[in-house]
């Protein structure tokens, strides 16, 4: 696995003043070691743990530590890697003679190879230098296209936000060597269990707001919505698939594995930081005309769906139900291997939008599902799983999370219960708005009318780009009607940190989507026979249409406000579909609205323009207050650099009196 990421990195330096064959190689290289990744892991899953050390030294060993779950984020990684690997070799063909295809090739491979490493590594020195390369190297991805101004702009965003998690999670990692005496995981352990509660809330703080921001949860999120629009839309499927979910890996880590989820506050954390996550991320993405933008929202609403399953299993195993917190996890778990796909689906939807388009913008698109037939196809089976639409895979992980809030109903803690409920109750309107959301994604982009001459020259991209959508449309078709067979093994991962199996208590494997959970409440849902009453109700209209397809229906002339014809100027705006959602949220939107009219005569109106935006409330409101008042400092720290090197030597000697002083106060 390792070599074919080598060789793939290596190639492309070796080739890149070759285009055409640098990119077949180093995809092609990348796409064998994802298959090698993905054999690997199923191997790890249904096995025994992987353990490799470079070092035998008892205060650091460097080396590789492999288990069930380190596995379960490579089989998720590679996955990604392989389907993205295809779409590349005809995405990057854009770049052909513009940008450098050897230097891409390079740093895609290695930033897939520092994301394995990051959820292999046995010790917290090689972590940090593993995720340190990991976020290095996607900063360069980010600003590939670096002639662009805002590209630029997102990049610096990124990297200061990555590597202000970066400190967070060093002070983490501090706290936890200093109860283990070394840097080891496997001491990390031991050292979770003997620390004082001060210093475990500590640790905690820190691992959630430094892994908080590589996941873009809210308020740390603001890097990501720059990010993932500004990099090529290959990448951008690896970064919002794959990359955020490496800080899912060490939160379930540090939290389980470190603390043992012992405190059912920090369970209450992570529940609420991921609930406020999901709404907001989804309301943010509603109002987006960006389809990049709107995609990389939407992941901050699915982390939060995510951090919902692992903050609800948190809860349950702190109140010594270590049956309810499997089933949580794995609901966890399988959304976030099915984000990995219908998002990747999706941002590489985008791509080939933009690959044949040139626009991201939705306000200019409409109309290309008769020139891009096959990509509509495949991006409206993106769309319905990212929905929740059933039997798509997004709707039975989304399920299942619902279900494992509603079990909260068997605790005996009156606050957990309505806690959990209330967060179920912002779930089911996180869907409803997701689907509001994709529906007008799709509506927009596909339908009506082309409102550009972008629009009206699209055209089908090339194959190795279908087949890789094809890819994942596939797996979300799979991972929604075939769940039986994928659970299983989910469960063995879950019960790897948790230590009980789901299946093993009153739960029969073969149930179809874990249905008929037991209950002291007699509460028993049946995801079956919801199904089977959401696929009835699909079927009517189309059973209404086969009645009367033999009816004489009038055709009139669409009606275009005393237009004889329709035009696109006739039809919904993206911003005007989403305009009832900015209204009822418009304390959190705040919208700023311009006109401008031009008068040939007092009495006549010309021309009359009208822009709406959309405040970006957290860094508005907290990033910028703080960077001014950085600044401010700053330039008041300034004052001391005066340029002269006697000054500069007075301060050395100034700061030499003052530690003599302090040696002698010590010594006495």
């Amino acid at each position: 696995m390792l070599a074919f990421y080598l060789i793939g990195a290596f190639s492309s330096l070796i080739l890149n003043k070759k285009d055409r064959i640098c990119s077949y190689i180093s995809f092609s290289s990348a796409a064998a070691g994802a298959l090698s990744g993905v054999l690997f892991s199923s191997w790890i899953i249904f096995g025994d743990s992987f353990y490799f050390t470079l070092s035998q030294d008892s205060y650091l060993k460097f080396g590789f530590f492999v288990d069930k779950l380190s596995a379960f984020f490579i089989l998720v990684i590679s996955i990604s890697v392989f389907a993205v690997s295809i779409f590349s070799t005809g995405y990057v063909k854009e770049y052909f003679g513009k940008k450098n295809i050897g230097h891409l090739g390079f740093l895609y491979n290695i930033f897939i190879l520092s994301m394995i490493f990051v959820v292999c590594a046995n010790n917290a020195i090689m972590f940090l230098i593993m995720w340190e390369l990991m976020s290095v190297i996607s900063f360069f991805l980010v600003v590939y296209e670096h002639e662009k101004p805002e590209t630029r702009k997102a990049g610096f965003i990124y990297i200061v936000m990555t590597h202000i998690g970066t400190g967070f999670i060093i002070l983490s990692f501090m706290i936890f060597a200093s109860g283990s005496g070394n840097f080891n995981f496997e001491t990390f352990k031991a050292a979770g269990s003997t620390m004082t509660p001060l210093l475990k809330d500590l640790a905690f703080i820190f691992a959630f707001i430094g892994f908080g921001t590589k996941a873009g949860i809210v308020p740390f999120h603001i890097w990501l919505p720059y990010a993932h629009p500004a990099a090529p839309s290959n990448v951008s499927a690896l970064m919002s698939g794959v990359m955020i979910k490496t800080a899912i890996f060490m939160l379930i880590r540090i939290n389980f594995d470190f603390l043992g989820a012992s405190e059912s506050l920090w369970g209450y954390i992570v529940l609420i930081a991921g609930t406020i996550s999901a709404i907001i991320g989804i309301l943010y993405a509603v109002v987006e005309s960006d389809m990049k933008r709107m995609l990389a929202f939407s992941s901050i609403e699915n982390i939060g769906i995510i951090l919902i399953g692992l903050g609800a299993s948190m809860i349950f195993l702190s109140s010594g139900k270590p049956i309810l917190s499997a089933i949580a996890a794995i609901a966890a778990l399988y959304h976030l291997l099915n984000h990995s796909v219908f998002k990747g689906l999706l941002f590489m939807g985008a791509g080939s939008i933009l690959y044949s388009t040139h626009t991201k913008n939705i306000e200019k698109l409409g109309g290309i599902i008769k020139k891009m037939p096959v990509s509509a196809i495949l991006i409206l089976i993106g769309v319905l799983s990212i929905s929740a639409m059933p039997p798509f895979s997004g709707f039975v992980s989304e399920w299942l999370t619902f279900q494992s809030l509603l079990l909260s109903f068997n605790l005996n803690n009156n606050f957990a219960i309505i806690t959990l409920s209330i967060c179920a109750a912002f779930l089911a309107l996180t869907g409803a708005l997701a689907a509001y959301c994709f529906l007008k994604f799709f509506g927009m982009v596909f339908l009506a009318l082309p409102r550009s001459e972008h629009a009206q020259h699209a055209k089908e991209v090339n194959i190795p780009m279908l087949a890789a959508m094809g890819i994942f449309a596939l797996l979300s078709i799979l991972l929604g009607i075939l769940p039986m067979y994928v659970l299983p093994a989910l469960d063995r991962i879950a019960a790897s940190f948790i230590g009980t199996s789901a299946f093993s208590q009153s739960i029969p494997v073969g149930t179809f989507w874990m249905v008929s959970i037991p209950s002291s409440h007699g509460i028993s849902i049946s995801t079956p026979v919801l199904l089977a009453i959401l696929l009835i109700l699909m079927l009517i209209p189309a059973i209404i249409l086969l009645i009367n397809r033999n009816t004489r229906q009038p055709f009139y002339e669409t009606w275009g406000c005393g237009q004889p014809v329709s035009t696109s100027r006739n039809e919904y705006s993206a911003k005007a579909f989403s305009k009832p959602v900015q209204v009822w949220f418009k304390s959190l939107y705040r919208p700023a609205r311009e006109t401008e009219a031009t008068y040939s005569s007092p009495y006549l109106k010309e021309s009359f323009k009208f822009e709406s935006r959309i405040e970006q409330v957290f860094e508005q409101y907290l990033y910028n207050p703080v960077v001014d008042f950085v600044m401010v400092k700053s330039r008041k720290a300034r004052l001391i650099q005066t340029g002269s090197i006697h000054a500069y030597l007075g301060y050395i000697f100034g700061i030499l009196i003052i530690l003599f002083m302090f040696v002698i106060a010590g010594g006495d």
